[in-house]
């Protein structure tokens, strides 16, 4: 018997076996969808071609549950040089004449089955993704999410997946530069491990994924294919089960040092000129990058499959069709050129076969020692053609009851606010990261300019765009508080596009982009569709508002655990640029003496705060405060104190509310801070550990003060206090040394840990 990708079986005679509903349903297709099979071929598919139907139809490929409401985004703008889903990532323009590629994905299934494997082929997909388009990737970002800390489970999956990130991205170059992680309960069973890559490369000179030239032989190259990954597409479009683990051939299996040499050898032959067209075999493999490349040049292919290097014997039409082995491109070559390719290939030591060549008939026919065995028009299989574009029913969540039924004033104000802030600062949502962040290498490759400075967004140095002034910079982020999203869809969302947006500006850079990482339950329950599309307004309007057009990215549907989803997770990757390096903003105080000013209005909004959900144990309650228009006003005050060099710092304020902010300012140089709450008619516990956006924190010289509070104007701000020695006093009272604190909060997730952990993780 042989296996087929998640939980099949199929017999050896699979070529003279009947083709049933019963097959497709087992292929995870429906009857509705084999029907359509039927009609659209005019026949009843061989089970090679249903096959990859059932991979290409998968939801992880035809986004056919969601493509509706993708399109709502905002897709279109000035800087915009690719638009969503033309290619295989974002491209935009950052002057002088280069463009940054950027995107983000999931791979989360698996990560749950196989944490190391799952994270690290994660990574090296999206750098694929970056490359095949001719850019070279420059940084890798991450967000994660993870079940309880204290659970061995939750432990053994967080050593694997950050061992499988930084072991990828530390040996194939490019460092890892910034990232977020949560731990939730939810996420026990099902984490979410969603990879961004970003690459700069010359405008021009950008390689599209077509197909097209009638003869252009098409050539296989990187590493040798084999049964791994079989059926990864479809494993990723259904719900993790205590089957799963039997599931593990859907696992890919990743060789960094392979996909570095794959790097230099396609950037080597882009330049030959040879290259008419180029994808990476990524989800559903072979059949996914033939079926896009044809379809989008409007052409066809004829591909022998025996003619695909293979690292295991008597490989099956159907394996080579659906492996996901990775560190493999498809190129399409101008004809007579082939020998210019192939010998770049062999002088890095890569497989390279030629193995069809493009058709005018915009029809795949794949075969196997001559025998055809498979018969499929492109333009059926894809996105934005045939494949199924569904419009779900939804319904709004009942525990949004629950939510709207909060009442504040439910909550004691706490006497002993220090101790709640000692609890507050070592909640792993809100600890430093550093046992995760010291296995990643963040200088590896390039000139990473925030390592030792810290900021709120990462500052990436544009390498080779420069014109007569100094070095661009690149500042990217990853954001999402999915328990804002769980709270309130809508808003969460534009909470998490703004927060973005916010880091970026925090650290000097002006937004350009989004590309989104889109991870939520089953689909099919309208609760959890609903979630899902009212997120994806709330991403749409915030996008439009901060002029950050969505560039492309994923959706990852069926998150669940035993009791129904995951928090809706609309991670946002944003990208954002500095004509010069020099202008970045730190989040750092400098000085003892400088003065504290809060940027926005001071609140005492408790709601879906960690200091609430966390130690309150408040599992319903409403978004925090947010105001688009606040928001906006804000970042553009914050940019004009920037651009005039009138703050040392800016910091906003996140997880944990504006104690947590002032101690993030203040552990980088061991500085202390005193402060008083300005409006003593709040709530303290609000005040100091609400959430509440559109909030910064920034320090200034005390001889600029004048210049300072004369540029903010009528802006809402307050003076907090000044930056001390190493003290910290809160509303008068004396909350002890700095490095009584900063020991909290840089050794809280290491406490957590078991010592196997630990050791799995290194």
């Amino acid at each position: 018997m042989l296996f087929l990708g998640p939980g099949h079986v199929i017999l050896p005679f699979y070529k003279t076996m009947e083709v049933t509903v019963k097959t497709a349903e087992q292929l995870r297709l429906t009857a509705e969808e084999f029907e359509s099979i039927r009609q659209k071929l005019g026949r009843t598919p061989n089970f090679t071609e249903l096959c990859a139907f059932s991979a290409m139809w998968s939801e992880h490929c035809s986004y056919k549950n969601s493509i509706k409401w993708l399109k709502t985004l905002p897709r279109e703008g000035s800087k915009m040089l690719v638009k969503a889903g033309e290619e295989n990532a974002g491209l935009m323009d950052i002057g002088d004449g280069f463009g940054v590629v950027f995107k983000i994905e999931s791979h989360n299934h698996p990560s749950a089955i196989e944490p190391f494997q799952g994270a690290a082929t994660g990574v090296g997909g999206i750098h694929r993704d970056i490359f095949t388009m001719g850019a070279r990737p420059i940084a890798s970002l991450n967000s994660l999410r993870f079940g309880d800390l204290k659970e061995a489970k939750t432990q053994h999956l967080l050593a694997g997946v950050v061992h499988g990130i930084g072991h990828y991205g530390n040996c194939f170059g490019v460092p890892t530069v910034g990232g977020e992680i949560y731990f939730e309960p939810c996420y026990h069973t099902n984490p979410l491990v969603n990879a961004m890559s970003v690459g700069i490369l010359k405008n021009g000179e950008t390689i599209s994924a077509t197909a097209k030239g009638k003869g252009n032989p098409v050539v296989f190259v990187g590493s040798a294919t084999g049964k791994d990954g079989i059926g990864g597409a479809s494993f990723a479009s259904a719900d993790i089960t205590a089957e799963s683990t039997e599931e593990l051939p859907a696992v890919q299996v990743g060789d960094p040092f392979q996909e570095k040499k794959l790097l230099e050898a396609c950037l080597e032959v882009i330049k030959t000129g040879a290259v008419v067209g180029m994808q990476d075999m990524g989800a559903a493999g072979i059949i996914c990058s033939t079926a896009e490349m044809s379809a989008k040049g409007e052409a066809g292919m004829r591909i022998d499959l025996d003619k695909v290097p293979a690292r295991q014997k008597n490989m099956k039409a159907w394996e080579l069709l659906l492996s996901e082995s990775q560190e493999r491109m498809l190129m399409v070559v101008t004809k007579g050129r082939e020998q210019d390719v192939i010998r770049i290939f062999e002088k890095w030591d890569l497989p390279v076969a030629e193995i069809g060549e493009v058709t005018d008939d915009k029809m795949l026919r794949f075969y196997m020692h001559g025998e055809l065995e498979a018969e499929i028009p492109a333009y059926e299989l894809v996105l934005g053609g045939g494949a199924p574009q569904y419009d779900r029913p939804y319904r709004e969540p009942a525990y949004l009851q629950k939510v709207r039924a909060f009442d504040p004033l439910d909550i004691e104000v706490p006497d002993d606010l220090r101790a709640v802030a000692g609890e507050l600062i070592a909640i792993p949502n809100i600890a430093s990261k550093r046992w995760i962040s010291v296995q990643y290498d963040s200088t590896v490759g390039t000139a990473n300019s925030s390592t030792n400075q810290p900021s709120d967004a990462a500052i990436v140095l544009a390498k080779g765009s420069s014109g007569r002034s100094a070095q661009k910079a690149l500042a990217i982020t990853t954001d999402c508080n999915s328990r804002y999203v769980f709270a309130d869809p809508y808003t969460g969302a534009m909470i998490a596009v703004a927060e973005a947006a916010r880091n970026i500006v925090c650290s000097g850079g002006q937004p350009l982009g989004v590309t989104n990482c889109l991870n939520f339950g089953n689909p099919y329950d309208p609760e959890v569709y609903y979630q899902f599309v009212h997120a994806i307004k709330g991403m749409g309007d915030a996008c439009r508002r901060f002029g950050t057009p969505v560039t492309g990215g994923n959706v990852s549907f069926y998150n669940q655990h035993p009791d129904g989803a995951v928090y809706p997770t609309p991670t946002i990757g944003m990208v954002g640029l500095l004509d010069n390096v020099n202008d970045k903003m730190t989040l750092d105080f400098k000085e003892e003496g400088d003065i504290i000013f809060l940027l926005g209005k001071g609140r005492d909004d408790i709601r879906s705060s960690e200091y609430l959900h966390k130690l309150c144990g408040v599992e319903f309650s409403p978004a925090p405060h947010f105001d688009i228009e606040e928001e906006c006003l804000l970042q553009s005050v914050l940019a004009g104190l920037i651009r005039g060099g009138l703050i040392r710092s800016a910091h906003d304020v996140s997880e944990g509310g504006l104690f947590v902010s002032l101690a993030e300012s203040a552990f980088p140089n061991d500085l202390g801070f005193d402060v008083v709450a300005a409006d003593a008619g709040l709530r303290k516990d609000g005040y100091w550990f609400g959430e509440a956006q559109s909030r910064v924190v920034v320090s200034v010289r005390p001889d600029e003060v004048p210049a300072f509070r004369q540029a903010l104007g009528n802006f809402p701000h307050e003076e907090l206090g000044f930056v001390t020695e190493g003290s910290i006093e809160v509303d008068g009272m004396d909350w002890g040394r700095v490095a009584e604190w900063k020991e909290k909060y840089d050794t809280s997730i290491e406490k957590h840990l078991s010592a196997d952990a630990i050791a799995d993780g290194i």
